[in-house]
């Protein structure tokens, strides 16, 4: 066996570094690459290389030079190569250099290219801000790339939303005369410590608190607004599968609302969220105070409804009316969450001054979160607001 310091060690440092710095003549390792490891430096070179005609050193063969060609096929064949060398996670991160540093938006436009890509959130959002030019050779492609998604997402976030959902409408429901079984301990606990009897070392409760039974009828109102600009792409593809999800449980009335400078209601497109997320168009504009006026005009039971602002809040509407309609929303019994970001990527650059003043918690969410941002706002407690919000 090789010492940790020995040969064996130092040729693989060499070979990372390689890897690492690339061919060209400053990269001083001297280390010469060879078929697996030479097909992923030609990978990662045609991304993150120098262009041609710009410090490339003639005479070394594989030198680094950024480019995929101006056609699919090429750039089809690279997206093959980087999935067969590279984990998915590092695929995703490669294609979204790739769309910035090389400007592949275009060329997602063809069908070919597009059957070759690691499909994920941020594909997605690219093919909606593109879905205008979208040819027709390629739209049903790029539908069956979105509906991979959002089924994929679906299986990860619907079962835990429904149980989290189901258990704070319950709780929301609770009865004082339960069967045994419908006991809700914890609180029946809580609610008669009075009664604690030292010598017995017990609590004797005069007042039971159950769990209500599902109810078949609605019990609560969501609302879902959603700032559609370009930086909330993710956000808006998330919320489309939570909205989603949310109106298939038949004890909420589930809204979906997207905006930019004007307002569309999707509510009818929730029981497909690839057709719902076909009819966004992400760019343009921010009117909240639009927004917001709308879905104020939908709510005819405030007590019961949650309203979930998902946005920015970078206003071009006006600010002072937006921050009085939240106001008065609130006031009528609404609970009222605003997300900066529902997405795994934190919070993004967002209108503090505008967040201070809407008088509830504003902060982003990861996907994982929101089942219990939304049992919390059912049950009219506290949110579970992130530490780092």
């Amino acid at each position: 066996m090789e010492p940790s310091g020995g040969p064996a060690r130092a040729d693989e440092r060499l070979r990372r570094w390689r890897l690492v710095l690339g061919s060209d003549a400053a990269d001083g390792t001297g280390y010469g690459l060879t078929g697996r490891d030479a097909a992923m430096d030609g990978a990662l070179t045609a991304l993150y290389g120098k262009p041609h005609g710009k410090g490339d050193t003639a005479g070394r063969g594989r030198d680094r030079s950024a480019g995929l060609g101006a056609s699919a096929p090429s750039v089809a064949r690279w997206l093959g190569d980087i999935r067969t060398y590279f984990p998915a996670s590092v695929v995703q991160v490669m294609q979204r250099d790739a769309m910035d540093r090389l400007g592949l938006s275009a060329l997602l436009l063809e069908p070919e290219m597009l059957e070759a890509v690691e499909a994920d959130v941020h594909l997605v959002g690219t093919l909606l801000s593109l879905n205008k030019a979208m040819p027709e050779t390629t739209r049903e492609t790029a539908r069956a790339v979105v509906r991979k998604v959002v089924e994929d997402l679906e299986k990860r976030l619907a079962a835990r939303t429904r149980t989290a959902l189901t258990g704070a409408l319950d709780r929301s429901a609770r009865v004082h005369r339960p069967r045994h079984h419908d006991i809700d301990w914890n609180r029946t606990i809580a609610a008669n410590l009075k009664h604690y009897l030292p010598e017995h070392r017990t609590v004797v409760p005069e007042r039971l608190i159950g769990y209500g039974r599902a109810s078949r009828s609605v019990q609560k109102e969501v609302v879902l607004c959603i700032d559609q600009s370009g930086s909330m792409a993710a956000s808006v593809v998330y919320a489309s599968v939570f909205g989603a999800v949310l109106a298939s449980m038949r004890s909420l009335a589930t809204r979906l609302v997207v905006f930019d400078t004007a307002v569309v209601d999707l509510t009818d497109q929730l029981d497909d969220p690839v057709d719902l997320l076909f009819g966004t168009r992400l760019g343009g504009g921010t009117d909240i105070n639009r927004a917001l006026a709308y879905c104020q005009s939908r709510i005819t039971r405030p007590a019961d409804t949650v309203v979930v602002l998902i946005s920015d809040l970078y206003e071009g509407g006006i600010r002072d009316e937006m921050l009085k309609r939240v106001a008065a929303m609130k006031a009528s019994g609404v609970q009222f969450v605003a997300l900066l970001a529902l997405s795994d990527e934190g919070a993004p650059a967002y209108d503090r001054e505008h967040a201070a003043g809407l008088g509830a918690p504003a902060f982003a969410c990861t996907p994982d979160l929101f089942p219990e941002v939304m049992a919390a706002a059912l049950e009219k407690r506290a949110l579970p607001v992130p530490e780092t919000a």
